[in-house]
């Protein structure tokens, strides 16, 4: 009986996988240009602030747009796969659906993780060098520390979401068309439609959020909206595992 592959061989794997396909770079670099670029252009634009933490969120508008991005990304790391039917490859070698899923996952999330932080960091640094705020921004103050952490945690979410569309649908238009319309169109169409149905039903969605607001969708506090989005994420995913090992490749 063969020993199963190690988990950590998985990871290198997939890691390999997702390095060499060119939509990877595309996708990233212009999730880094576009959220700071944005970024630059939100602080050169706001003169003063009244709070360091205002100053950073203003600055981190640019991630309400640019996770869009990591929607693309995340799917396509799975759904170019089964079009190009490698996924038997993968799936011969591990046996397992789940772990294969899982490496995958872990993977895309932790570079959505390390894009994320490194624009966090610019963005924080825009706010710093261009938005007057009394005492400055400072990268020890609570507040701002806790704005960043949001952001960067949001994105890996996105991105644990997005693979899961990607192994459900198997479809890149699909994927990335539900995942679009589930954290960027529906949220603010239902909060601008009015009515208490409407917005309660624009916080359910897994809005994408800007630090500790939801981007253009019905406000709710921070613990709320991440709880929310883990949530759309987690089970996306259990569903996406639980189909991929049911069907037939």
């Amino acid at each position: 009986m063969s020993r199963p592959v190690p988990f950590s061989a998985l990871l290198r794997s997939e890691w390999t996988k997702l390095r060499s396909v060119r939509a990877t770079w595309w996708c990233s670099g212009l999730y880094l240009l576009a959220v700071g670029g944005t970024g630059w252009l939100a602080a050169a634009s706001t003169d003063s602030s009244a709070r360091a933490g205002i100053a950073v969120q203003t600055a981190l508008t640019g991630f309400g747009f640019g996770q869009l991005l990591l929607v693309v990304l995340g799917v396509l790391a799975v759904s170019a796969e089964f079009a190009s039917g490698s996924v038997l490859v993968s799936l011969t070698a591990v046996p397992r659906r789940t772990r294969w899923l899982a490496a995958k996952t872990v993977v895309v999330t932790a570079w959505c993780l390390a894009l994320s932080a490194v624009l966090a960091v610019v963005c924080a640094l825009a706010a710093r060098t261009l938005t007057a705020v009394p005492g400055g921004v400072q990268a020890t103050d609570p507040e701002v520390l806790r704005i960043l952490g949001l952001q960067v945690a949001s994105a890996g979410l996105v991105g644990v979401l997005s693979v899961a569309l990607g192994v459900a649908l198997r479809s890149t238009a699909g994927a990335v068309g539900l995942g679009a319309g589930l954290t960027f169109v529906l949220p603010p169409v239902l909060a601008l439609a009015g009515g208490a149905i409407a917005s309660r039903v624009s916080q359910g969605l897994p809005a994408l959020r800007v630090g500790q607001d939801a981007f253009l969708a019905a406000s709710t506090t921070w613990p709320v909206g991440m709880a929310v989005l883990g949530a759309w994420a987690v089970g996306t995913w259990a569903a996406g595992a639980a189909l991929l090992e049911r069907r037939d490749v």
